[in-house]
């Protein structure tokens, strides 16, 4: 059996598939003071058959928010920051450009690292070479200044060392010795690319996060093989898997971890509908997370934050919003309605969650509204109290002057402006149209607010999945093996010979081979425009420069819409990928018996003119029990056992044989 865990802000999901692809589904509550606690409490009750025995899990993916958490909440390590002297004020100075363009008020976030934890070293290398000799006196003097800090974690970062790592290494190899059990992290390992700034953030972020990160896993590893846990591995961001070892050597590559599984899932439900342009909405508890998939594929990016940090390695494309069902509605004191970025989290949870909650919530807004069902219970038999969901409503009405109705349909209809944003950006700011692209909403509420996201962006298709509110975890558990593997190749095309390009790729080939024996290679390319101040990544099938070009060209007209005028193009960064695919779910043959509708129930849309929205009557249908082919026109709404959809007016859908339903503008 392979299982896959996806540790939420509100609940711990868990997927697990059996050799026959058939899936056994859980949800628990998840434990904020340790989150594999409630990891666990889900295993032990997946798979067990009759009499209670447990069957074997060959394979446990994980997806950890311990990276995300650890950056979000500032609880890394303390970092000691080796630089090239001069250069102490890199992460300080950043790029010149403003936290927020119009507002004034407004910073940054402040580095991972205090300024007097960085020291300088008397070395330098430039493009040729060393332009200033690293002395071993010197390399004596920085070691004893690291050892007197009392570092948790050494980053060591030189200019040019992605070209010329060899003082790095130097410094690296004689702090190793010395502080034995202190973690070091030399940029020319983690990111040896260009871009000084990125890459010293990047080390120093892999510094401040590798103690904490490997600790975790260390001891996730342990309980998983005392519990008969086959193997163990870790969800990456960038959409594959790592095994413990390697996984707490790459702490950084971890900061995404849980939302690529819901990218990957949602890539794997489109594909069994037929269906390869998707925009994808993950809304959990917390947050929600926009990404894009095109040509069947997850869109990778190659920079970013997390938590206002620059991170600059291979992810997944996803855009976060603090928009998830447990995001805390308030008035601002301009009088304006807000939701987030505060969330209830698992504890004390929406109020409605009777755990001793009570602000209001988005969950607390659509159990007003009648979407959701005060009689079905919630992951560890929570069950949903209506009077204190509009209580908490009713209170936030002192200070906007309305009815509980009303207020939720304005928090509904916040939270449905914040998501529609981020998916804009996933989408229109790259050059796609939505409209031309099927939406994919799932977490425990995303399906609730897929009809209203698909209108915002004038989008006619919506999938609502199987398993909505679990799917993150059903991608951990789909999830293949992957390694990225990368490295800086500055060269004008025209200037280089096919054989040039073949030599340049071969190393990053054979250490591809070597990381992941066996898995399928794949080649890629940064270009640009001479002169220009970004890259476009483009898949590499050739060694010809001239095809080379005409692809950069190709990738760039459609992004920007436009493929310059002759100017000279170059290469930048060389990427690898070596991917090694996992057995698929059995998503076919799982249509239900259910062809007609198990009742009625009164249901506010925040978008009638009336207060508190229009009232309709939507009929009620067990999302899990469909038959295939059965169609629901909207207004109906699909309970199921992890996730509730919502299918407004003008809307149809129709059950298909995998489980998802596929839901068309009318």
């Amino acid at each position: 059996m392979r299982v896959g865990v996806d540790v939420g802000g509100t609940f711990t999901d868990l997927v697990a598939v059996d050799e026959d692809g058939e899936i056994d589904v859980r949800k628990v509550v998840t434990t904020p003071e340790d989150p594999s606690v409630g990891m666990f409490r889900a295993i032990e009750t997946a798979g067990r058959g009759e009499g209670g025995r447990a069957t074997a899990i060959e394979l446990l993916v994980h997806g950890t928010t311990i990276a995300t958490n650890a950056l979000l909440e500032r609880r890394g390590a303390r970092v000691v920051l080796l630089t090239t002297r001069g250069f102490e004020d890199l992460l300080w100075l950043r790029r010149q450009d403003r936290a927020a363009l119009y507002d004034l008020a407004r910073d940054h976030a402040p580095p991972l690292v205090a300024r007097g934890d960085v020291l300088g070293v008397a070395e330098r290398m430039g493009p040729g070479g060393a332009q200033e000799s690293l002395t071993d006196a010197e390399i004596e003097r920085v070691v004893a200044a690291a050892r007197a800090l009392a570092p948790e974690s050494v980053a060591v970062a030189f200019l040019f060392a992605f070209r010329h790592p060899e003082h790095e290494r130097r410094v690296a190899a004689a702090l190793r010795s010395t502080l034995a059990g202190v973690p070091v992290a030399a940029s020319h390992e983690v990111l040896p690319v260009f871009r000084e700034f990125e890459r010293i953030s990047t080390t120093t972020v892999e510094a401040y996060l590798r103690p904490r990160v490997s600790a975790y896993l260390a001891r996730l590893d342990q309980d998983a093989r005392s519990r008969g846990v086959g193997t163990l591995r870790i969800m990456t961001s960038a959409g594959g898997t790592l095994a413990p070892a390697p996984a707490a050597c790459r702490a950084a590559t971890l900061a995404l971890s849980g939302p690529a599984g819901g990218v990957v899932g949602a890539r794997l439900v489109g594909a069994v509908v037929g269906l390869s342009e998707l925009l994808t909405l993950d809304m959990g508890g917390t947050s929600a997370d926009a990404s894009l998939v095109t040509g069947g594929a997850a869109v990778h990016d190659g920079g970013g934050a997390v938590a206002g940090v620059p991170l600059a390695l291979p992810s997944i494309l996803i855009e976060t919003v603090s928009a998830g069902g447990g995001s805390i509605a308030r008035v601002d004191q301009g009088g304006a309605l807000k939701v987030g970025p505060d969330s209830a989290g698992a504890v004390p949870g929406p109020a409605c969650y009777g755990r001793g909650g009570t602000r209001p919530t988005v969950t607390d807004a659509c159990l007003v509204l009648g979407w959701l069902d005060a009689a079905s219970p919630l992951a560890d038999e929570v069950r949903l109290d209506p009077a204190a969901a509009q209580r908490a409503v009713a209170a936030l009405g002192e200070t906007a002057g309305s009815d509980p109705a009303a207020i939720a349909a304005g928090i509904v209809a916040v939270a449905t402006a914040v998501m529609a944003r981020a998916l804009r950006r996933v989408s229109v700011a790259r050059g796609l149209d939505p409209r031309r692209m099927a939406l994919v909403p799932f977490g425990g509420a995303g399906p609730l607010f897929g009809c209203a996201l698909a209108d915002a962006l004038g989008m006619r298709t919506v999938i609502i999945p199987p398993h909505p509110g679990v799917l993150s975890a059903l991608g951990l558990a789909a999830a293949g093996e992957r390694v990225d593997l990368l490295a800086s190749h500055h060269r004008e095309l025209d200037r280089l010979q096919p054989t040039d390009i073949g030599r340049a790729f071969s190393a990053l080939l054979r250490e591809a081979s070597e990381q992941l024996p066996g898995g399928a290679l794949w080649r890629y390319a940064d270009c640009r425009f001479v002169g220009q101040g970004y890259e476009v990544t483009i898949p590499v099938t050739t060694n010809h420069p001239r095809q080379i070009r005409e692809a950069f060209l190709a990738a760039h007209r459609e992004r920007f819409g436009h493929s310059g005028s002759g100017q000279p193009v170059e290469l930048v960064n060389l990427r690898v990928v070596a991917i090694r695919e996992a057995p698929l779910p059995r998503f076919g043959e799982r249509g239900g018996a259910a062809t007609v509708s198990r009742g009625e129930r009164s249901v506010a849309l925040g978008r009638g003119r009336g207060r508190g929205g229009k009232r309709v009557t939507a009929s009620v249908w067990a999302l899990d029990d469909l038959a295939v082919g059965v169609t629901l026109d909207g207004p109906a709404i699909l309970a199921g056992r992890d996730a509730t959809a919502l299918i407004e007016p003008g809307w149809r859908g129709a059950a298909h044989a995998s489980g998802a339903v596929v839901v068309e503008r009318v």
